[in-house]
């Protein structure tokens, strides 16, 4: 007979994505619009000269897959896994200071030292999206890459909570693929060279790492909630 219970963690994991739904939905949301203001006015109204970032040996190995634009777009979707997974408010709004901080950083960047991908990296394609992002999302803002910053912001958080709840392996290695997707993605589609994607991955790991050591520590009644105070560690 199959059992009449879940597995414990996919009953939390489901708690975590049901609590406080709508309010998570909302402030992604608005977290993303007010990111991208900031993003495209200095992409628009650079405050300093433009850097053209060098291409490496890998970036003249990674062909040009219009294709990728999938993976690449589904970052949107992405980010909203980890604050999606938050136990509760608390856990909630502090992930989003750590992560607005991310931005904020990336933000400073771009004010700071604005630069762009070299001129027409990428081919023209017909691949449905693609006239969209050159139209709209210009070579500059470069380095370092935000999408992969974020991603990699999201992939650590997300893989956190999936070992503190057990979840199986492959969910975790679904994840990491995930991200891995986006980050090559960002190649293959020629918003960015090899410097800006590695440039996106130190800045997110320098926010990830405090992020999972500075944060509230879940509230005994949540923690008994899923078989004892051991299940979910504060770190």
């Amino acid at each position: 007979m199959p059992p009449s219970h879940p597995p414990h963690w996919r009953a939390e994991l489901l708690f975590r994505m049901r609590h406080l739904l709508a309010l998570k939905i909302v402030g992604v949301t608005v977290f993303t619009w007010l990111f991208f203001i900031g993003y495209f006015q200095l992409l628009r109204h650079p405050a300093y000269p433009m850097t053209v970032m060098p291409l490496t040996a890998l970036d003249h190995l990674v062909p040009f897959q219009p294709e990728m634009l999938v993976a690449y777009f589904s970052l949107w979707f992405y980010v909203g896994l980890a604050p999606g997974l938050q136990l509760n408010f608390r856990e909630l709004v502090v992930y989003g200071l750590w992560v607005g901080a991310l931005c904020l950083a990336g933000l400073g960047f771009f004010h700071f030292w604005p630069t762009q991908v070299p001129p027409l990296m990428a081919s023209g394609s017909d691949f449905p999206g693609f006239a969209l992002l050159q139209g709209v999302d210009a070579p500059g803002n470069a380095c370092p890459s935000m999408h992969v910053a974020v991603a990699i912001f999201t992939a650590i958080r997300v893989d956190d909570v999936l070992r503190r709840t057990r979840a199986p392996q492959a969910l975790r290695l679904a994840n990491w693929l995930w991200f891995a997707a986006i980050a090559y993605s960002t190649l293959a589609v020629k918003q960015h060279v090899l410097l800006d994607a590695l440039a996106g991955a130190l800045l997110g790991i320098a926010f990830a790492w405090p992020s999972m050591r500075w944060r509230p520590m879940p509230g005994r009644a949540a923690a008994v909630a899923f078989g004892g105070a051991d299940i979910i560690p504060h770190r």
